[in-house]
């Protein structure tokens, strides 16, 4: 057992950003090409979308990541840990109650927007100052 750990551990990404379903993701993978001469090229494409769909399996974790492309809808899923995955971005974080979304492929227009997650100030950040209006 103590081996299987070792391997897995092995393959693990550590540069995995915490994200769930509901936030906006920008994924850039790898992908490889051959041209008309036989050589082969490779190039990063990015896939933004929301994540519908997490999920966690140790060494087999995927995300669904879901993009509406010329009325059309895509989604990809994608394994949390292949090498073919470049870096996973979070665009956005955003606020909801369920941990699949697949209701959202069903919903258009106003209604298929997420709200987003209200973040925390900084500490750097000093809070805007409230001004006093009198009336004169």
């Amino acid at each position: 057992m103590d081996r299987a750990r070792r391997l897995t551990e092995q393959f693990k990404r550590q540069d995995v950003p915490n994200f769930s379903s509901g936030d906006t993701l920008k994924v850039h993978s790898i992908i490889k090409e051959i041209d008309a001469k036989g050589a082969e090229k490779q190039r990063l494409q990015a896939f933004q979308g929301v994540c519908i769909k997490k999920h966690n399996a140790g060494l087999a974790t995927t995300f669904t990541v879901r993009k509406i492309s010329d009325g059309i809808g895509v989604e990809r899923i994608y394994p949390v840990h292949s090498p073919m995955i470049s870096k996973i971005e979070v665009v956005n974080k955003g606020s909801v109650r369920r941990a699949n979304l697949s209701y959202f492929k069903k919903l258009t227009g106003k209604a298929a927007r997420i709200k987003r997650e209200e973040s925390t100030r900084e500490e750097n950040t000093p809070a805007p100052e409230k001004t006093a209006q009198t009336n004169e």
